[in-house]
C-alpha cells in the first residue's frame, strides 16, 4: 500500500447494487468489497521507475534528448561522444525522479498515517481496537466524540436522545456548522447495549459507489420488515463527531468506494503554464534545428557533388558513403547532434530544482506561521509554486476561509435606542478596542465568561426592570431551537443549529435570561435569578420562503404571547400600523447596522387571544397531519397569526473575519487581483460580508447585482451593468476574459544564459568536427553555469518584501506575461545568434595569422576552440552578474566560484598527466598553458565580452529613461528612499453610514421545530442531565460555555492534536 510496497487494491466488476449483512464478515467477502485503507500515492516499488520516465518522457526535450543518444550510437553519424548526451539526460531524469519520489513519499506517509489509525470495532461480541485499513463492509464500529468518521455508516445508534449525531463537515465542503444525522428508531432503541449491536444481522440494498454527497438511496430489511435509508442516516468518510459521546455504525462503504475519496480522483501528472509554454519553445527550437540542419545537409550534398567527388584521391570517401545525397542525409543527422545544445534541457532541471527550492521557502516563512495554531505554511507539492505569481482570479469560500464563523452579539436595538456603541464624556464615538472597558456581568452567576460586551447602558436597563428590555432578551431565550445540555454539574452547553442562534441566545444568557432546559410541551428560563417554565404551544419553522421563525409560549399566568424574529422586510410587513414611527427610527439604526456588515434580525411579538388561539391549534393540528397540501396549509396559518405584531427592536451579530482579511483583500484589488467570493448566505448577508472585508468599497460608485434564475437572463444582466460601466462600448461585445501566465524574473533570466551556447561544426570531408571541446560541451551546462542560474533565481530578488506589500502594482506584468513569453523568447533568440556569431568570429579573427611572443604559430584548432568557449563562459558569467539585482555571498561564490572552476577543470583535463593516462579522451594537451599566457588571448576575451554585453546595457538603459516599467519606477522610489524604513501597510477601519439593509442573516434549516414539538427529540438519558440545570453560583463561572465557543475549542484542539 506504501511507496514501497505492492497495491493490493483489486480492480472488480462494475457494480450494478450493493448488498451487505451486518455482523457477516463472510457473507460480505463473497462480493469482493474493497477494504478501508487508502492508497493516494501514485507509485510503489515496482512501477515507479517505468511510470515516472513514461511521464517525464511525455517533455519533448526529453525525448529529444533520448532519440539523440540513440543517434549517437550509430558510428556513421556520430559526431559526438555519448557521454555528451548521457550526462545531462541523466541529471535531468534523476533530479525530477527525486523531485516525485519526495512528493510520493510524502502522499505515502499521510496514508500510512490514515490507515493506522485506530478505532473501535464489534467482534465476535466484544469491542477491538482495531487500524483503519482493516476495517470492512459490514462491521459495526463505534466512534467517541471529536473523532473522525471511519467510513461511510450507517447511523445505528447514539448517546443523544433519538440518537442523533453532530457532525462537522468541514474536510467535505468547508462548513463548520454543525450538522444533525438522526438514526432509525429500530436501531437506536439499540443504544450501546453490545449483546444487542452483536446479534444485529440486517441486511441493507443500495445504491453502489459513487460521489454524490447529498444524496443516498437504500433499503434496510431487518426482523422481516423493509425500512427507508436516506442521507439523513449516513455518516460519511471525512466528517467528525462533535458534541456527542458515542455512536455506532455500520460500515457501507469504504476506503477508495467512499463518497469522500470518489471525489478525490486519480492523483494526476500536473503541467503548469511555464512547462506548457516551454513545450511550445522547444517545438519553435525543432523547427529552427530541423531548418539549420537541412541548410547544411544541402550545403554538404553541393560541396560533395562539384568538389568533394574529385577530391576522394586524397580523402576517399567511406564503403559505407556511395555518393554525395547520401553523404548530405547521414550529415543532417550528424549535425542534429552537433546542435543538440541548442535544445536547452538543462533548463528543465533549473526550473524543477528552483520549485523545490520556492517550496522550502514557502515552508520556511515565518510570516505565514500561525501561532494559534502551531501552523505553518506547508507546499504540498513542488510542481505549482510558480503558479502563485501568475494569479488574476481568486475563487474563495466566506465561510471558515474569511470568516471565522464565530458569532458575536455586536449591537441591538431595543424601543427605538441603539445599544452597542461606547462615549465618551463628549458625546463622540469612540472606536471599540481590545483595551476598551468590558461590561461586568458578576451578579448573573450564569453569565458565559467569554462573552463580551462594551456598552455599560444595556445592563443597566436590564437591571432596572425596563419592560422592553426584558421582553427583547426574553425573545432571545425562548424562540430558537438550541439544545441544552449539563454533561457535568455546572457545565452548561448549547448545542445549536447554527452560530447565529448560539450568539442570541448567549447573549440573553449573559444578560439575565439564562434558557437552561426544554422538554416538548416546555421552556424553561431563569430570568434574573428566578426560574419561570413557559408551556411551549407552537413552533412555526423557518424556511427559505418565510426567512422568520416564530414561537407561541403560555406563562405562568396564563399568557399567550407569540414572539419572531426574522428578517426585516419580511416582519415590517406584518407589524401592527401603530409601530410606524418606531420603524422608521429602527430601520435607521438597521442601516448603520448593516453598513458595518452586520447580520441583522428584526424582532417582535404580539399577544393572543385563548378563545381565538385554540380554534387555530385546531386547525394547525389538522394541517399538521394533513397528508395532501400540508406546506400550503400551514404556511396559510402562519400567515394569518403572525399579523399585527408588536415592534421590539433588532439584533446585531458581527460574523467575525479572519485575522487580516480586510487588509489582504485590500492588497490583492491593488494587484489586480479579481476576487470572487463563493457563499451559501442570503443576497444581503454575501453584500454585508462584501463591504466587512473590504471586497465592496465605499468608493466603488455603484454595486452591481445580478439576481437571475437562467443563463440568459444572467447573460443579459451582465451586459446591462457593462453597458452602464462603459457605455461606449458595443452593444453585443463580449468581456474578454484572460487567464495569463507569468514566469519569475529567475525564470526568464534562464533563458538567455540557455541559448547564448550555440555550436558550430566544421565539415570535414562529410563529417563534422566541433567548434568546442567535447567534455566542454559536458560541462558547460552542469557545471559551468547551472550554480550561478540557480543563484540568481532563488536569492535575487529587485525590492525587498516591504516594499513589494506597498507596491502590489509589482504583481501586475506577472499577469500579463511581461518576464517569460513568446516575445521575449524571440529576443533572447536574437541576442544569442548575435553572441553566437561574436563569439566565433572575434576569437577566429584574433587567432588568424598570429603567432606567439616566441614566433611559434598560433593558429591551430585546438587553440581557437579553447579561446572561444573561455569567451563564452566569461561573457555569460558578466551577463549573470548584470541581472542580478540583489547581491548575496552565495550570489559571488556560485557566479566567481564557477568561473574559477572551469580555469581549474580546463588546465586539468589539458594538462601532461590526464593526456598520459587518457590519450584518446583528453587530446588538448598542453593547450591552455600555450593560449591563456598570451596578452592578445586575454585581450580578445576582454573585447568579445564587450561586444556581447554592451548592446544589453544600451538597450536596458535607453528602455528604462524611455519606457519604464512599473518595476522601474518603483525601484527609483525605493532608491530615493532607502534610507526611511517602510511603512507598514495598514488600512483603518471605516464607520460607513450606509442605506443598505441586510435581510434575513441567519444560517438556519428547516425542520427542527417540528422535531422538538414531537415528542420523539427529547428523552430522559442515561447518564445525563439534560431536563435540568444546577448552577453552582460563582464557582460554576469559569466553566460555563455556550456551543459556539465549545466548537471553536474542538477545532483548536484538533489542529494543534493533528
Amino acid at each position: 500500500m506504501s511507496f514501497f510496497g505492492i497495491n493490493c487494491i483489486k480492480k472488480k466488476h462494475h457494480e450494478e447494487e450493493r448488498h451487505l449483512r451486518a455482523n457477516d464478515r463472510g457473507f460480505n467477502l463473497t462480493f469482493q468489497y474493497a477494504t478501508n485503507a487508502i492508497k493516494t500515492s501514485k507509485y510503489n516499488i515496482i512501477t515507479f521507475l517505468p511510470l515516472n520516465l513514461f511521464e517525464q518522457f511525455q517533455r519533448i526535450a526529453n525525448a529529444y534528448f533520448l532519440f539523440l543518444l540513440i543517434l549517437q550510437l550509430i558510428p556513421e553519424i556520430s559526431s559526438l561522444a555519448w557521454y555528451t548526451t548521457v550526462g545531462p539526460l541523466v541529471l535531468v531524469l534523476s533530479v525530477t525522479a527525486a523531485k516525485d519520489a519526495i512528493d510520493d513519499i510524502n502522499r505515502s506517509k499521510t496514508d500510512k498515517q490514515v490507515n493506522n489509525r485506530k478505532v473501535m470495532v464489534l467482534v465476535n461480541g466484544k469491542l477491538e481496537g482495531e487500524k483503519w485499513m482493516n476495517v470492512q463492509v459490514g462491521d459495526i464500529i463505534k466512534l467517541e466524540n471529536n473523532q473522525f468518521v471511519t467510513a461511510d455508516l450507517l447511523l445505528l445508534s447514539s448517546s443523544e436522545p433519538l440518537s442523533l449525531v453532530y457532525i462537522e463537515t468541514a474536510e467535505l465542503d468547508g462548513e463548520t456548522n454543525l450538522k444533525v444525522k438522526q438514526a432509525l428508531s429500530i436501531t437506536g432503541d439499540m443504544g450501546d447495549d453490545i449483546s444487542k449491536l452483536s446479534s444485529f444481522n440486517g441486511e441493507i440494498q443500495c445504491e453502489p459507489p459513487n460521489n454524490r454527497l447529498d444524496k443516498f438511496t437504500g433499503t434496510l430489511v431487518f426482523k422481516e420488515q423493509k425500512y427507508s435509508l436516506d442521507n439523513e442516516k449516513i455518516l460519511l468518510r471525512g466528517c467528525t463527531l462533535r458534541n456527542t459521546e458515542w455512536c455506532y455504525g455500520l460500515v457501507i462503504f469504504a476506503g477508495p468506494e467512499t463518497k469522500l475519496m470518489q471525489n478525490s480522483g486519480k492523483t494526476s501528472f500536473k503541467r503548469t503554464n511555464i512547462d506548457r509554454l516551454m513545450n511550445v519553445l522547444v517545438l519553435w527550437i525543432f523547427g529552427f534545428l530541423a531548418f539549420m540542419c537541412v541548410i547544411l545537409a544541402i550545403g554538404n550534398g553541393i560541396w560533395e557533388y562539384q568538389d568533394g567527388f574529385y577530391f576522394q584521391v586524397f580523402l576517399p570517401w567511406p564503403s559505407s558513403i556511395p555518393n554525395a545525397s547520401f553523404s548530405a542525409f547521414l550529415t543532417f543527422w550528424s549535425y542534429v547532434i552537433i546542435l543538440n545544445t541548442v535544445v536547452p534541457i538543462s533548463l528543465y532541471v533549473s526550473v524543477e530544482i528552483i520549485r523545490l527550492g520556492n517550496s522550502f521557502y514557502i515552508d520556511w516563512d515565518r510570516k505565514m506561521y500561525y501561532p494559534r495554531c502551531d501552523m505553518p505554511a506547508q507546499a504540498r507539492t513542488t510542481t505549482l509554486n510558480e503558479e502563485l505569481g501568475q494569479i488574476k482570479y481568486i475563487f474563495s469560500d466566506k465561510t471558515g476561509t474569511l470568516t471565522q464563523n464565530i458569532m458575536m452579539f455586536n449591537k441591538c436595538s431595543i424601543n427605538g435606542k441603539s445599544y452597542g456603541d461606547v462615549f465618551d464624556f463628549t458625546g463622540n464615538r469612540l472606536e471599540i478596542t481590545d483595551y476598551t472597558d468590558r461590561v461586568d456581568f458578576s451578579f448573573n452567576p450564569l453569565a458565559d465568561p467569554k462573552f463580551v460586551f462594551h456598552d455599560h447602558s444595556l445592563v443597566e436597563a436590564v437591571k432596572l426592570g425596563d419592560p422592553e428590555v426584558e421582553t427583547f432578551f426574553r425573545l432571545l431565550s425562548l424562540c430558537h431551537t438550541v439544545m441544552p445540555e449539563e454533561k457535568e454539574e455546572g457545565l452548561l452547553l448549547y448545542q445549536a443549529q447554527s452560530p447565529d442562534e448560539g450568539a442570541l441566545v448567549t447573549a440573553a444568557r449573559n444578560f439575565g435570561f439564562v434558557f437552561v432546559s426544554r422538554t416538548p410541551e416546555t421552556i424553561t428560563v431563569v430570568e434574573m435569578g428566578e426560574t419561570k417554565c413557559y408551556e411551549l404551544q407552537a413552533i412555526l419553522d423557518f424556511n427559505n420562503v418565510r426567512k422568520r421563525m416564530s414561537v407561541i409560549v403560555r406563562n405562568a399566568d396564563g399568557k399567550l404571547t407569540l414572539y419572531c424574529k426574522g428578517a426585516d422586510t419580511i416582519i415590517y410587513e406584518r407589524l401592527h400600523p401603530d409601530c410606524k414611527k418606531l420603524m422608521d427610527v429602527t430601520t435607521e439604526h438597521l442601516n448603520e447596522f448593516a453598513g458595518e456588515g452586520l447580520r441583522t434580525l428584526v424582532l417582535a411579538y404580539k399577544d393572543l387571544d385563548d378563545s381565538y388561539f385554540s380554534s387555530w391549534k385546531v386547525r394547525h393540528h389538522e394541517a399538521i397531519t394533513s397528508l395532501e397540501n400540508r406546506e400550503e396549509k400551514l404556511d396559510e396559518l402562519y400567515e394569518e397569526i403572525e399579523t399585527n405584531m408588536k415592534l421590539l427592536g433588532a439584533t446585531a451579530i458581527e460574523d467575525k473575519l479572519q485575522d487580516g482579511v480586510p487588509q489582504t483583500i485590500e492588497q490583492l484589488s491593488k494587484a489586480d487581483i479579481r476576487i470572487w467570493v463563493l457563499t451559501g448566505d442570503k443576497q444581503e448577508t454575501a453584500e454585508n460580508i462584501g463591504y466587512s472585508c473590504s471586497l465592496l468599497r465605499e468608493e466603488m460608485n455603484e454595486v452591481f447585482i445580478i439576481n437571475s434564475n437562467s443563463l440568459q437572463d444572467v447573460k443579459k444582466d451582465l451586459r446591462d451593468a457593462r453597458r452602464k460601466m462603459k457605455p461606449e462600448s458595443a452593444p453585443d461585445e463580449e468581456d474578454e476574459v484572460i487567464i495569463e501566465n507569468i514566469c519569475g524574473n529567475q525564470k526568464c533570466k534562464v533563458v538567455p544564459e540557455e541559448t547564448i551556447d550555440g555550436d558550430y561544426g566544421l565539415l570535414i570531408n562529410g563529417h563534422s568536427l566541433t567548434v568546442y571541446d567535447e567534455w566542454f560541451i559536458t560541462f558547460y551546462n552542469l557545471v559551468y553555469t547551472s550554480l550561478p542560474v540557480l543563484g540568481m533565481s532563488l536569492f535575487d530578488q529587485d525590492i525587498n518584501d516591504h516594499w513589494s506589500m506597498e507596491y502590489p502594482q509589482l504583481y501586475g506584468p506577472g499577469q500579463h506575461d511581461i518576464y517569460f513569453n513568446k516575445r521575449v523568447f524571440m529576443k533572447c533568440l536574437l541576442h544569442s545568434i548575435y553572441s553566437s556569431l561574436v563569439l566565433f568570429f572575434i576569437p577566429y579573427g584574433a587567432m588568424c595569422d598570429t603567432v606567439r611572443d616566441d614566433g611559434m604559430d598560433i593558429a591551430d584548432y585546438q587553440s581557437f576552440a579553447l579561446l572561444a568557449q573561455t569567451c563564452l563562459l566569461v561573457t555569460v558569467s558578466i551577463q549573470m552578474g548584470l541581472d542580478t539585482a540583489y547581491w548575496t555571498a552565495v550570489n559571488h561564490f556560485f557566479i566567481w566560484g564557477s568561473l574559477a572552476v572551469y580555469f581549474a577543470i580546463t588546465f586539468t583535463m589539458y594538462s601532461n598527466g590526464i593526456y598520459l593516462m587518457l590519450p584518446a579522451y583528453f587530446p588538448f594537451i598542453g593547450t591552455a598553458r600555450n593560449t591563456l599566457n598570451q596578452p592578445s588571448a586575454w585581450f580578445t576575451i576582454v573585447l568579445t565580452t564587450i561586444l556581447c554585453v554592451l548592446p544589453v546595457v544600451a538597450y536596458r538603459f535607453i528602455k528604462t529613461e524611455l519606457q519604464p516599467t512599473v518595476g522601474d519606477k518603483v525601484k527609483r522610489k525605493v532608491d530615493k528612499m532607502e534610507r526611511v524604513p517602510p511603512p507598514r501597510p495598514s488600512r483603518a477601519r471605516i464607520r460607513r453610514s450606509s442605506s443598505r439593509r441586510s435581510g434575513y442573516a441567519f444560517s438556519h434549516v428547516q425542520g427542527y421545530g417540528e422535531l422538538i414539538t414531537s415528542g420523539r427529540y427529547l428523552r430522559k438519558r442515561t447518564g445525563g442531565r439534560l431536563a435540568t440545570f444546577s448552577p453552582r453560583g460563582k464557582e460554576a463561572n469559569k466553566q460555563i460555555v455556550d456551543a459556539t465557543q465549545t466548537y471553536r475549542m474542538f477545532r483548536e484542539n484538533d489542529n494543534q492534536n493533528s
